[in-house]
């Protein structure tokens, strides 16, 4: 637009608002003064409803949804004491709560403290429950007054580390600034060392390394894996040896233990198992567990519960009749059908089956009746008859 049309465009406005204001005074000047208590002439009528139906369209604001209270210690404790096995970690945890308590009530009475460092080290092997209670931490530091937030941020590799150099740390620096003031989570840590010297996993780690000590007051690390590997990690640094001295294992859950987690599991979809259905869930379970690491303990639960769901839909998918009781239960040919093991025929199935098959024929009968036998063959005459 070129400074001639600016020109023309300010005329036109012009002459319209002139235009407006004669209207106005002509209106006056035939009906007289307006009323009190009456509208004078508005060059905005016949626009009333264009502007009603605009403030109509616009997008209403969503009344602020009041955030939930945050749970008391012993709501948090109730927790803890609630989860299936688990019982080296709850004393750990629990020792680390009376830790903190006492650490706080030294400085509400002005005794000096000693530095108290809340990171820790979860090792073991995939659903043992570690991210779990790293939540379940998150919320216990935040009633304990340790941290502002008490929310959990759950990262791995790919969300700390970037593609190009320098924006490794830059991506780390979003995730910390986003955990501030609660529990950053670091599954499988060790890749962020194992890669060799010139790897961007290490700018990751000198990143954290700085935050910790910047945020140690409102910022606590957990970083978990296997094993062995969390050692390597935490000794390829000697920032990460200083700053990680509480380490808590966790164990595979026994078969029992699993067990539990699948009623569990149960109880809390509103399922209930047939009779027989519990021993050959827990065949499954324990074919299936011969390696704890690939069977994921608690994850490989919840893989069978959600399989034997798929069989039980299948077959209640071609039932004549459902009711809520079907709906409810699981019977132990939907356990073998998930496990991928044959499923023996139902008694009803079997009796529908011979009634459809054809009759066998019976054995003929020996055709030796006295009705029916042959006469004998006569003598022939003798020669002393015939004279």
């Amino acid at each position: 637009m070129d400074k001639k049309d600016e020109i023309i465009i300010q005329q036109l406005e012009l002459i319209r608002t002139m235009t407006e204001h004669n209207l106005s005074h002509m209106a006056d000047d035939i009906w007289g003064a307006p009323k009190p208590g009456t509208t004078a002439w508005n060059a905005d009528w016949g626009k009333t409803e264009e502007k009603k139906d605009k403030a109509d369209a616009a997008p209403q604001s969503e009344p602020e949804k009041q955030e939930e209270p945050a749970p008391t210690m012993e709501e948090l404790q109730a927790e803890l004491d609630s989860y299936i096995g688990l019982q080296a970690i709850k004393k750990e945890v629990n020792n680390l709560i009376n830790m903190v308590t006492v650490y706080k009530l030294r400085k509400e009475h002005g005794l000096p403290t000693v530095d108290l460092s809340l990171h820790m080290v979860f090792s073991g092997n995939p659903g043992t429950g570690k991210t779990m209670i790293a939540r379940l931490m998150s919320k216990i530091y935040k009633a304990l007054g340790i941290l502002s937030k008490g929310h959990l941020v759950e990262v791995d590799r790919s969300g700390l580390v970037a593609g190009y150099v320098g924006q490794t740390a830059i991506k780390t620096s979003k995730v910390i600034e986003e955990a501030k003031g609660g529990v950053l989570f670091i599954d499988e840590a060790y890749a962020l060392t194992d890669r060799g010297e010139n790897d961007f996993g290490r700018e990751a780690v000198d990143t954290l390394l700085k935050a910790m000590e910047d945020n140690r007051e409102d910022l606590v690390v957990v970083v978990a894996g296997y094993d062995g590997l969390m050692d390597d990690f935490i000794h390829s640094n000697p920032g990460l040896e200083s700053r990680f001295n509480r380490f808590l294992h966790f164990d595979d859950y026994s078969l029992d233990e699993m067990m539990d987690i699948f009623k569990l599991r149960c109880r809390q979809a509103t399922y209930k198992l047939a009779d027989g259905a519990e021993e050959e869930v827990r065949k499954l379970i324990e074919e299936q567990n011969e390696d704890p690491i690939a069977f994921g303990n608690a994850r490989g639960v919840r893989n069978i519960f959600e399989d034997i769901l798929v069989q039980q839909a299948n077959r209640l998918a071609h039932a004549e009749t459902v009711t809520a009781e079907t709906l409810m239960e699981i019977l132990p040919r939907d356990v073998l059908a998930a496990g991928g093991k044959e499923i023996p025929e139902e008694p009803a199935e079997t009796e529908a089956l011979a009634e459809e098959a054809p009759a066998e024929e019976a054995p003929a009968e020996a055709e030796t009746s006295a009705e029916e036998e042959p006469a004998a063959p006569e003598e022939p005459e003798s020669p002393e008859a015939r004279a």
